[in-house]
C-alpha cells in the first residue's frame, strides 16, 4: 500500500496493524521545492516534472495494491499531476485501487488543505495541513493553495489508461473516486 498525502502517523498504525505493508511519501510538500523550479525563455516560472519523478515514487513496476492518493491532486502543480498519476499507474499492480478526493467546486484558492486520518473501517478524521511556502521562515506557515477544480470529465482524462472509475459524492463538496489499474 502507497499513501502519497502527508503522512500520518495514525494511517501507518491503521494500516500495519491490519497486516499492510505500508510505503508513504508527501508527494504535495515534495512538489514544492524551490530546486524544481526554474524559469523558461519568457521568464515565467516552471516546475521540472522530470526531476520531481526522478526523486518521488522511487518504486518497481507493479507493486502496489492500493494507493491513497487524497486530495492531491487538487492542490499540486498542474504540470505535476498527469506525470504522477501515469507513474503511479505503472506502480500499481492489475486489478489494483486508488482513492483520491476532488473539490466539486472552488472553495477559493485559500480553501483548506486537510490530512487525512484513517481512524475506523469506515471513519477518517481531517486536520489541516499548514507550512511554510518554498523560501519563507517556517514561522509563515499557511495552507497549501487550492490548484484547480477538476471537472468529471477531466478526472476521467486524468485515469484514462485505468480500467474503470467509480465517483462517489462525500460531505464537504468533495467528490471520493475509485480507480481500479
Amino acid at each position: 500500500m502507497l499513501d502519497v498525502g502527508a503522512t500520518s502517523a495514525n494511517n501507518i498504525r491503521f494500516l500495519t496493524g491490519r497486516g499492510h505493508k505500508n510505503y508513504s511519501e508527501d508527494l504535495l510538500r515534495a512538489s514544492l521545492d524551490p530546486a524544481l523550479r526554474s524559469r523558461d525563455s519568457e521568464g515565467n516560472t516552471i516546475v521540472d516534472s522530470k526531476k520531481f519523478l526522478d526523486e518521488n515514487l522511487v518504486y518497481g513496476n507493479g507493486i502496489f495494491d492500493i494507493v491513497l492518493c487524497w486530495n492531491l491532486a487538487d492542490y499540486m502543480e498542474e504540470s505535476l499531476v498527469k506525470p504522477t498519476i501515469d507513474r503511479l499507474w505503472s506502480q500499481m499492480k492489475a486489478g489494483g485501487l486508488l482513492l483520491a478526493f476532488f473539490h466539486t467546486r472552488d472553495a477559493g484558492p485559500d480553501s483548506t488543505c486537510y490530512r487525512y486520518h484513517v481512524t475506523g473501517t469506515d471513519m477518517l478524521e481531517m486536520q489541516e495541513v499548514r507550512f511554510a511556502p518554498p523560501g519563507r521562515p517556517a514561522t509563515e506557515k499557511q495552507s497549501p493553495r487550492l490548484q484547480r477544480v477538476f471537472n468529471n470529465r477531466h478526472i476521467e482524462n486524468l485515469f484514462r489508461d485505468f480500467a474503470s472509475i467509480k465517483f462517489f459524492l462525500a460531505r464537504d463538496n468533495i467528490r471520493e473516486v475509485l480507480v481500479v489499474r
